[in-house]
Order: structure tokens, then sequence, then C-alpha cells
């Protein structure tokens, strides 16, 4: 078996890491930050076999350029003079149709069942804690546009063969005795499950630590060792670290690597923010996206956590609170009775979410790079699609594809 090294320590690599470990490869993970920092740390954590519509869709656009007119929008594109930006937009633009929809479905249905079939293997075999729970996903409402958007979107979801149920609001409210929520309606998919991510990614980390993976913490990569069409070696500041077998999955940050191996990766990172409601004496009961708002709220324990806004902003870091203000404003216009505050600033999280332009992941070899592997670009769905991606990458590296087809997921299918 081959030496691997995995470039990213956020979902996707450890989840890499896993599955590479149990086939019986030598891993190392470098990550260039703290591990408990990344974007899956501070997750909503919903898994959802119920997205199988991508990001690129006839609408978003428009949508988008409304949003962007107010500050405590969802929604903001962050204007700078950038030629990566512009090619992105344009890739969005074209992929935004009926046609790519359609195509994806099926893609993005199969991935993401596979994605939680592995989360209950894993739950079932007690390797880790990550507080699994199946209780379905509320897709709240409060008017009749969107209600109109829902049932076609339930209607597409059905067809596809992932449960959805349109339910009015004495329906949703049935499902929350603790908590009253005021919705017009909402769309139930009781297939859809959570997880605390902080939990996976502290306790992956140490099992993975357990089974002999080297783990390189704070760690930046500054460039490669190639010979012919191999890597061979990554360079840091801690000097040349030999490979057999590379992977990226740096998220947001990945295609300041791949431009280092030659290869340019349409991808922006949207950044997202979190914070936590602690010990909440009356709880929500099922995770839920409220629509309108484009916010989120999962039960974390005894906790809840509230996340939302998707700011494109390339790798910029910095906290908005006129963004994280409006995901506060939409939470009590659904849970009235539930008292939240706008938190300090040092106690959001943010996290840059890899966007490619088409909305499906980047899964697989690169062309012309016999060794290297990429696990980026899964968007808003990277906790979601962590398992998957680590098997797929497992199965790729040692050169058995057993789960899926991963042609759709190539990272060059845009040269």
């Amino acid at each position: 078996m081959n030496s691997v090294t995995i470039i990213g320590g956020g979902v996707s690599g450890l989840f890499s890491a896993y599955y590479l470990q149990k086939a019986g490869h030598s891993v190392t993970i470098i990550e260039q930050g703290a591990f408990l920092d990344g974007c899956s740390f501070g997750n909503a954590g919903m898994i959802v076999p119920s997205h199988i519509v991508p990001l690129a869709q006839p609408g978003m656009i428009a949508k988008g350029l409304r949003w962007m007119l107010k500050s405590t929008s969802p929604f903001y594109v962050k204007p700078r003079l950038s030629w990566d930006l512009m090619k992105w937009g344009l890739l969005f633009y074209k992929y935004s149709t009926e046609q790519h929809v359609q195509r994806s479905i099926p893609i993005l249905r199969d991935i993401s069942l596979l994605s939680k079939k592995l989360f209950q293997d894993l739950a079932a075999s007690g390797d880790v804690d990550f507080g699994w729970h199946e209780r379905g996903l509320l897709m709240l409402y409060k008017n009749a546009d969107t209600e109109h958007e829902m049932a076609e979107e339930a209607h597409l979801a059905n067809q596809a063969g992932i449960v959805a149920e349109m339910l009015n609001g004495a329906q949703v409210q049935a499902l929350e005795p603790e908590v009253r929520v005021d919705v017009r309606g909402a769309v139930y998919y009781p297939g859809d499950a959570h997880i605390t991510p902080n939990l996976l990614i502290k306790n992956l980390l140490v099992f993975l630590k357990k089974q002999g993976v080297q783990v390189w913490e704070n760690e930046e990569v500054l460039g490669f060792e190639k010979k012919g069409t191999k890597i061979t070696a990554i360079q840091t500041a801690k000097g040349s670290h030999k490979t057999e077998e590379l992977i990226i999955a740096a998220g947001a940050w990945s295609p300041v690597l791949t431009e280092k191996l030659g290869i340019s990766l349409p991808l922006q990172g949207g950044k997202g923010y979190s914070f936590m409601l602690k010990n909440v004496k009356n709880n929500i009961h099922v995770p839920a996206i409220m629509l309108e708002a484009r916010a989120t709220a999962t039960p974390m324990g005894g906790d809840l956590r509230f996340a939302g806004t998707l700011e494109v902003a390339g790798t910029d870091m910095t906290v908005n609170m006129n963004r994280v203000r409006g995901i506060v404003q939409g939470i009590t216009n659904y849970y009235p009775e539930l008292e939240v505050q706008l938190p300090e600033v040092d106690k959001v999280w943010r996290g840059l979410r890899p966007c490619s332009p088409d909305g499906l992941p980047y899964i697989g070899r690169v062309k012309g790079l016999d060794n290297v592997t990429l696990a980026t670009g899964h968007g808003m769905m990277g906790v979601s699609l962590g398992p998957a991606t680590g098997k797929l990458v497992a199965e790729i590296v040692t050169g058995k594809a057993e789960s899926m087809e991963v042609q759709a997921f190539n990272p060059l299918r845009f040269s």
C-alpha cells in the first residue's frame, strides 16, 4: 500500500484519511491552521439527502442580485477586481439552467444517500461519537410564493425517490411540542438527519491518531516536488515530506494549491456564519431551514446552533455583523418565543464553504498528474457529503471505484 498525504484537515480530509487508513495506506494529514477552526467545525450539521437541486439553478442569479442590495440579506458577492471571480460567475450563469438541474438531481441524490449510509455505519461501529440523530428536516416558509417553489421542489424529490411531505402550519407545530412555530407551512424530509460537527471533527481526529495517522497542524504548504507525472514530495516550513499519493482537500484554499501544480480550479469561498444558543430550556426537535431568511436551526444536545448567509468574498475571514444581524432577525419571524440576541463578534463562528460554479463537488484524479486527487468544492454540503467523499477518494487511490460513478465530479470538467 502507498504513503498518502492529505492537505486539509476539514471533514473531507479527515474522512479521506479514515477510509484510506482502513484500506491499509499510511496516511499523513497537513493542515495550515488549527483542526478545530475549519469550515466543518461550526457547520449547521445537517445531513441532507433532500438537497438534490444544485446551487446553480434557474432564477438564482436574479434572486442574488436582489439580495445584494440589502446589508442584512442572506447572499452577497463582495465586489472586487478578480479574473477568478469573473470566470466563476460566468460559469455559474452558464450552468443555471433547468437542463443542468435535471442532470444533477440523480448525481446529488446518489452521493448523498451513500454518505448517509456511511454515517449510519460509522454510528453503529462505535469508532466515533458524533451525535447522530435521524429526525428529518423542516423547510419552513412564511409566504405563498415560497410555498409554490417548495411544492415544485418536493415534487422533484418524490420523483427522485426522496420522500417529501407538504405540511401546513398546524402539522409543523405538531412536530415541535416545546417551541411555537409561526409559519404558513413546510416541506418535511423525514429521511434527513443531523450531527454535532465539532464533536465529529474532534473525535474523528482522536480516532485517526490512535490508528497511526500522522497529523501536522499549523503547517503551511509552500510547494511541491515533481518527477515526471508524479508529485514526489510536499514542501512545508518543516522541510520536504515525501509521498506516493497526494490528496488536496483544502476547502476554499484548494485553488491556491492547485495553482502551484499548474491547475486553474474555478472555486470561490462562500462565507457563512454560525453561533450557539446555550442550554435552551425549550428546544426545537427537528432541524429547520428558514427559507425566506436563508438561515438554519439545528438542535445539538441541550444547545441550539443557528447558521446562515452565503457571502462570496474570496478567502476574506472577517465577520460582517450586518449579516449576523440578518440571521437573528430571521429567527424571531419563525420562532417568536425563542429569546435570541445578537451575539458578540467573538462568539460568532465563520467559515468558507468551497463553492464550485455548477454546484457539484470536485472529486477525482487530475489529468497529467498520476498521483494527485482532489476532494473539495462541496459548497454548503461539505459535512453532509464527507463520508461519501472520503470513501470515493480511498477507492480512487486504491484503483477500485465501487460505490458510484465519479465522472460528474471531474476536477478538470471546466478546462
